[in-house]
């Protein structure tokens, strides 16, 4: 019961808000007092399924006598670990375990051992009567069970494990090279208590180098492909002498041979070793390495590809009775019937009779099979040939490929989390069927229905949080092959570089705070992946978007700034002219009669310059958010990607993105229509169509560090640019394609759409907030450091902004001599949080440098509140 009082105690401090808490504990101080008597009774508490004449291990401490060297693997290859501790505070595990009462552990532990589908009321029955205790006969004892299944019984210590873990610390020290290091413990046992701690005491000691490196390799063309690459070895002169190294440093010469067509070089991991003489010296001896197939030097021969076989059957055991075999170009496919073509089984298969051997082919070949989403590869074979002359028994290899077709249709439901642009913060529950071999190509249909629930900053009720929704129906037809009017395009676009298509349809109708949109949208792209994955290039076909705002009238409800403005500019205005009344005309109309009258725009500069410009971005805004709009483009999409690749310690990344949007439709309409802002713009179906050009480009650079520990530190840095131009039948860009600050993936001390930018405007926040612009900025620097295999943690420091390319008239105008001024700076701390393959994201940011206050003001460092940051949650990293 102390530990339940304790754990509601923390509760209802949490739901207090801060500035009562003070006041909280002075008014119920007994109730404090109470809560840390429940942490003593709860410390009392810890041992109470520990035996008699046994102990608590409590914790493990590491005395590092000459420095902290593979101090987090040292930790790892420790046999014994306390109970673990909930966000590092309290064993919640043993406590959940004791909660159980200890006259049912013998019981609930072999209970546990069953498999869950036979645990039911008669098997724990029957478990009562086999340790006698009739009398325990149907109860359900379902909290006992509860707490029995989600806690973690003591860990006792134990002699023999810590005697062993001392003896794995000293062999993995030896290991990396620290030839004479000691590991000693001491154990503090505590019999009162019954709780124990052990104290594990290492010295390193001076490592072993590596006096001098020399290779032996007797095959001449061996020793040429490993001269090769000479540049990349892993093992050179000077380095500590490690045992781990050394590993990588065979299966680097594993790969560089097998790539060039030795199938089965160092298959039995005896070809390749290393002598280090220790003889004269333990602290600098010299290394070999040595490369030999066997005690004769038999000359390695390399690999050719021989009879490459592909079989789709429902059972292996059926693979000798199927009924239709073909050949296409020397690729032998065979079936029990026609439900796949032949040539969709033969796309993806990369490889051909006669090919030098090289393994990133057969993988390649491989992961195509799985990408298909139509087969479960019941066998992917590769041996030398059994049967033949000698020589073809050691060089030529034959190939087979059985696959099992897998369900014609699946169905699935899911939940995700979602971020964008407009929805800060939402989840999305999602139902899809996948129909498989639509059309006997192996091509797939996935149809998808969704909806997104979520919050959005909303001026009028900022404390609301699931404000917004959005309803969602696509379809994607994917195409293993290139969907092109001409057959052999592999000609031109080779196998290897895995050609695909996708065909997309969807619509969606969305709120946000009033203001709705509806989206109809597809596509036709083309996708090719080159030297596995490293470069991907995607093109994009009329890309078509429609966009169709709803409520447009509401506007001004929703956007209370923006409507003040509008009120006194339009009070002014009627002021001004007694024989017209506002009333009169739609909000439209009387901005539009405002702008026209040269006179009262020309004296509104004179006298108050400001309410103009923040009128006029407020129609943009307005005009930007409520437009509708069609957008019929061609994007190109090129990726180059290192992130991944174990041979790249550094990886580098590049996505570029160019769009061109809206000249066919120019070249095929000339109806035009009248709007506010833009002016005369040509529409189909009275509908505005965008025309532009955009470019993104995104650098990321990542550099780790320590990576000798298990655990290696990050630095993570990205360079952000983009640019959109408007031209032809646009003098804007459409409010989707615009560029905005702010938000968990951007410049974190600012919440999307958060008042940074444009430039150093001085413009009211409540319009500015919400301006969108055509050039971005920005670079971010992340340093991760791990805590734990779940924690890490990060400091950051983010900064850019937006900008026009022509003055707006407040300002706004990049220009190349006051771009570094204009850029808000960002900096803070994170921890994530790594469950599964899901990472969970927590950030707190602060404004460092805000361009928008006025001169001399724009340093904001001294004004840091540090209880109240910019919170960002997200999923997965920021880049």
């Amino acid at each position: 019961m102390p530990v339940f009082l304790f754990v509601q105690r923390l509760y209802n401090l949490y739901s207090m808000s801060r500035k009562h808490i003070n006041k909280y504990f002075q008014k119920y101080h007994i109730f404090s007092y109470a809560a840390i008597l429940s942490v003593i009774l709860y410390a009392c508490n810890v041992t109470k399924k520990v035996p008699d004449g046994e102990y608590l291990l409590t914790k493990n401490k590491f005395q590092f006598v000459d420095g902290k060297v593979h101090a987090d693997e040292i930790e790892d290859m420790v046999a014994q670990k306390p109970n673990k501790k909930t966000l590092m505070v309290l064993p919640l595990g043993l406590l959940f375990y004791n909660a159980a009462n200890p006259k049912y552990d013998t019981i609930l532990k072999e209970y546990m051992t069953y498999p869950s589908e036979m645990r039911n009321q008669k098997l724990r029955d029957s478990l009562f009567v086999k340790y006698e205790r009739p009398e325990y006969v149907g109860k359900n004892l379902f909290w006992n069970r509860f707490f029995h299944t989600v806690g973690q019984a003591p860990v006792i210590f134990s002699d023999a494990k810590t005697k062993q873990s001392e003896k794995s610390i000293n062999n993995r020290l030896v290991n990396r090279g620290y030839w004479d290091s000691e590991v000693k413990t001491n154990v503090k046992k505590d019999s009162a208590s019954k709780k124990a701690e052990v104290e594990y005491v290492i010295t390193h000691k001076d490592p072993t180098h590596i006096k001098e490196y020399y290779y032996h390799i007797p095959d001449p063309n061996i020793r040429s492909l490993y001269e090769s690459r000479l540049d990349k070895s892993l093992v050179r002169k000077g380095q500590v002498l490690d045992e781990t190294v050394l590993e990588k440093e065979i299966t680097r010469i594993n790969d560089l041979a097998k790539e060039a067509g030795y199938y089965k070089f160092n298959n039995d991991n005896q070809d390749i070793y290393f002598v280090a003489d220790s003889l004269r010296s333990r602290k600098d001896v010299p290394v070999v390495m040595n490369i030999h197939k066997d005690s004769l030097d038999t000359p390695y021969r390399k690999a050719t590809l021989g009879k490459i076989s592909v079989s789709v059957v429902n059972n292996i055991n059926n693979i000798n009775r199927l009924k239709i075999k073909d050949s296409i170009r020397g690729i032998q496919i065979s079936r029990n019937n026609r439900k796949y073509d032949s040539i969709s089984l033969w796309r993806p298969i990369t490889i051909k009779p006669g090919d030098l051997y090289k393994q990133s082919d057969l993988d390649l070949t491989r992961r195509n099979l799985i990408a298909m989403n139509n087969f479960t590869i019941l066998k992917a074979s590769d041996e030398l040939r059994k049967n033949g002359t000698p020589a073809e028994r050691d060089s030529i290899i034959d190939v087979e490929y059985i696959l099992k077709p897998l369900p014609k249709y699946e169905f699935n439901i899911a939940t995700d989390v979602h971020y964008s642009q407009i929805l800060n913060f939402g989840f999305s529950p999602s139902v899809d069927l996948t129909t498989r071999n639509v059309f006997g190509g192996a091509e797939n249909l996935i149809t998808s229905f969704s909806g997104i629930v979520g919050t959005t900053k909303d001026p009028k009720n900022p404390d609301a949080f699931f404000n917004a929704y959005e309803l969602s129906a696509q379809a994607s037809l994917q195409f293993p092959r290139l969907l092109v009017p001409f057959k052999n395009y592999w000609k031109l676009v080779p196998k290897r570089y895995s050609p695909t298509t996708s065909l997309n349809l969807g619509a969606s109708i969305q709120n946000n705070i009033g203001l709705g949109r509806i989206n109809f949208n597809t596509s036709l792209s083309y996708n090719a992946n080159v030297k596995d994955g490293l470069v991907q290039h995607r093109l994009t076909l009329f890309n078509t978007q429609l966009s169709l705002t709803q409520n447009k009238d509401r506007y001004y409800e929703y956007f209370p700034g923006d409507n003040d403005i509008r009120k006194n500019i339009f009070n002014l205005y009627e002021a001004s002219n007694p024989g017209i009344n506002q009333n009169d005309y739609s909000f439209d109309e009387f901005s539009a009669l405002l702008l026209g009258d040269t006179a009262f725009i020309n004296n509104l500069i004179n006298s108050d310059r400001n309410l103009l410009y923040n009128f006029m971005q407020s129609i943009y805004n307005k005009e930007r958010q409520t437009q509708d709009v069609i957008i019929s483009s061609i994007i190109y999409n090129y990726t180059y990607n290192e992130i991944g690749k174990k041979e790249y310690v550094n990886p580098f990344s590049f996505i570029g993105k160019v769009e061109l949007a809206g000249n066919f439709l120019n070249l095929i309409t000339k109806k035009e229509e009248n709007y506010l802002v833009y002016g005369n713009t040509k529409t189909i179906f009275k509908i505005p169509f965008s025309q532009f050009i955009k470019f993104d480009l995104d650098f990321r650079k990542y550099f780790t560090f320590f990576n000798d520990r298990a655990k290696p530190h990050t630095l993570a840095i990205r360079q952000f640019m983009g640019i959109g131009i408007p031209y032809g039948n646009s003098s804007e860009m459409p409010f989707v394609r615009s560029y905005f600050n702010g938000g968990a993936y951007d410049i974190r001390a600012w919440m999307a759409f958060g008042g940074l930018g444009p430039a150093d405007s001085q413009l009211d926040e409540r319009v500015r907030s919400y301006a969108m612009d055509n050039l971005k900025l920005t670079t971010s620097v992340e340093y991760r450091v791990p805590l734990t295999d779940m924690f890490e943690t990060a400091i950051f420091t983010d900064a850019g902004n937006i900008w026009g390319l022509k003055d707006n008239g407040f300002g706004d105008q990049f220009k190349f001599r006051k771009f570094i001024s204009q850029m808000g700076v960002g900096s803070g701390f994170g921890i994530r949080m790594n469950i599964a393959y899901v990472n969970l994201r927590l950030d707190m940011a602060y404004k460092m440098y805000d361009p928008n206050r006025p001169q001399g003001d724009r340093w904001v460092v001294d004004k840091i509140k540090p209880l109240k940051p910019t919170i960002n949650f997200a999923i997965g990293y920021p880049f």
